[in-house]
């Protein structure tokens, strides 16, 4: 299980101040054929599968609206889009916009900017993988800061034990400095996995359009951040130890999840990847639309957990 943060832990009274980013543009990609998880993703997409009390997708939906972004793509499968937007809707309950669009075949990471194209509409963009679930003391904060000062592009890294099976970030030790990039090597400089969670400037679209496919015929992520990186703009930001990046994939990294959110939101009394209570902190919706939720979720801990929240 590899780890990094999504949610927030936070006293239950304070709101967080954040800025709203209009204009930064927010995806998910939440592509891909779910081929490791079947026979459960015969019968419901993978972003749709439990990670303890909430769908996988809230992960990465409550990272980009704790980092103050408010319009969101979310692009996934011919089969799945349609049921990503029945569960989800249009994002106006929780004050903020989401849209979706196909991405017909998987054609690669990088490929997201140019079925994205109209909606990022020339504004730079902040991409989360659809499958990664981010968690950090003080998020908000870290991405604010992160999309702030990005002058091109911002990857994010975290040490892995297996960095063969990862796009591998090689650091200068003195100069703190990007020495190179490498798309799951065979004798890797480093064990710092580029995890799923970028920034780009408005150039991305353009840059994504001149990129070659791979042997395995996809336009890589790792190729486009090599353009930043021979243009002197690509940045990166280290995830510190205690804070957790898991790449839910397959059965034992989605086990190894609920049992970790389960451990955590049980010995806090706080909640990790709902983006009901992010909206709410992040004062896209007030305490009527919350009630809402709490009267929505009755019957279950989950509304239990807004009553409570309303109530201190």
């Amino acid at each position: 299980m590899e780890c990094t943060i999504s949610s927030f832990y936070l006293i239950k009274q304070e709101k967080l101040q954040t800025v709203s980013y209009k204009n930064y543009k927010g995806i998910i990609l939440a592509g891909g054929s779910g081929n490791r998880l079947r026979p459960l993703t015969d019968f419901v997409c993978k972003q749709l599968l439990p990670v303890y009390d909430k769908p996988l997708v809230y992960y990465p939906l409550t990272s980009l609206i704790l980092a103050g972004i408010k319009e969101i793509l979310i692009i996934s499968t011919p089969k799945d889009t349609p049921i990503l937007q029945s569960s989800l809707g249009d994002g106006s309950e929780l004050g903020i916009s989401i849209q979706y669009k196909v991405q017909e075949k998987p054609r690669g990471l990088a490929d997201a900017f140019i079925v994205a194209e109209e909606f990022i509409d020339g504004h730079p963009v902040c991409m989360i993988l659809g499958d990664n679930i981010l968690h950090k003391s003080g998020f908000s904060e870290f991405m604010t800061d992160a999309l702030e000062n990005n002058k091109g592009a911002t990857i994010f890294s975290f040490p892995v034990q297996d960095p063969t099976r990862f796009g591998i970030l090689e650091i200068d030790p003195e100069s703190d400095k990007i020495l190179s990039l490498e798309e799951k090597p065979e004798n890797p400089k480093s064990n710092l996995a580029v995890i799923g969670l970028y920034i780009y400037d408005k150039t991305v679209v353009e840059k994504a359009k001149k990129q070659k496919p791979s042997d395995r015929g996809e336009l890589e992520i790792t190729d486009l951040n090599k353009q930043y990186f021979k243009e002197g703009t690509l940045n990166f930001s280290k995830l510190s130890r205690g804070d957790i990046w898991i790449d839910v994939g397959v059965f034992d990294s989605f086990c190894d999840a609920s049992l970790l959110i389960k451990l955590i939101e049980s010995r806090l009394g706080l909640k990790i990847g709902s983006p009901e209570e992010a909206s709410y902190m992040c004062g896209n919706i007030d305490e009527k639309n919350l009630r809402f939720f709490a009267k929505k979720y009755k019957d279950s801990p989950y509304g239990a957990y807004f009553r409570k929240l309303l109530d201190v």
